[in-house]
């Protein structure tokens, strides 16, 4: 009789430690988490998008990095909990790919963008052209790190490509991210900077003087792609289809964006 009692004692206990087990493992699969990192550039955009995302999805929440390209590469080389990774460049998703770090056949081209040059809505040093920056006059000229933000990755291009980097190069303030050149230039402590449009678009501040060439503007393809260590890889790609659809498209083009060509 006593075997008997323990025995059905112990089931009763073993039911009550599933039960909530199961009940937490419910909750769980009707929250889902989405960690999105993004470059800095997609910053005013993409968080109209997203919370335009959770608003017709109630069972995903959202969490945003925005920071330089270069910065998001190493920290999801580095294990960062990461599911979308939406890059200003081509070359940090490349270098994940390689990696194998990133599910390559969700990597999608989503926007493009242009590379302008911006000055103080007060300047009067004269400047119109990226040429003008040679000046004696002109001291200081901010663009992004060239090795981590995708701004000066494509800065550094332009100006090899008019074969005045190497002159301008001692004026350079270098920024950890773009937004970082965008405020240089609003509070006046520099004379220029390089910039996207759709950052430049963001301000009473600035001016844009000059637009870069089409042999630079091309290669500005904003590239996105679900993390391979993911944790919700379905969940980042029906994501992922959302930012090429017409809602978000319409999102991103009021603020300077345009899709990708094919």
């Amino acid at each position: 009789m006593i075997k008997k009692l323990t025995k059905i004692i112990a089931c009763l206990i073993a039911i009550m430690m599933i039960m909530p087990l199961t009940a937490c493992t419910d909750n769980e699969e009707g929250d889902i988490t989405l960690n999105i990192s993004a470059s800095s550039v997609l910053t005013d955009a993409l968080a109209e998008v997203n919370d335009l995302y959770m608003q017709k999805n109630s069972d995903i929440k959202i969490l945003s990095n925005f920071t330089s390209a270069g910065t998001i590469q190493s920290q999801i080389e580095n294990g960062a909990d990461c599911d979308v990774f939406f890059s200003a460049n081509v070359r940090n998703m490349d270098n994940l790919e390689n990696k194998g770090l990133i599910i390559s056949d969700s990597r999608e081209n989503v926007l493009s963008n242009m590379l302008v040059l911006i000055v103080p809505a007060s300047s009067s040093k004269g400047i119109d052209t990226f040429t003008d920056l040679i000046k004696d006059n002109i001291e200081l000229v901010a663009i992004g790190d060239t090795s981590t933000v995708s701004a000066g990755i494509y800065s550094e291009k332009l100006f090899k490509l008019l074969e005045i980097y190497d002159q301008l190069s001692p004026k350079f303030i270098s920024a950890s991210n773009v937004r970082e050149v965008l405020s240089y230039v609003e509070t006046g402590n520099v004379d220029a900077g390089l910039v996207f449009m759709s950052d430049a678009l963001t301000s009473d501040s600035v001016v844009i003087v000059d637009t870069a060439p089409d042999e630079i503007n091309s290669q500005i393809v904003m590239t996105a792609a679900v993390v391979a260590a993911s944790k919700y890889v379905e969940a980042a790609k029906e994501y992922l289809t959302f930012l090429s659809g017409a809602e978000a498209m319409a999102i991103f083009e009021k603020y300077g964006f345009s899709a990708a060509v094919e």
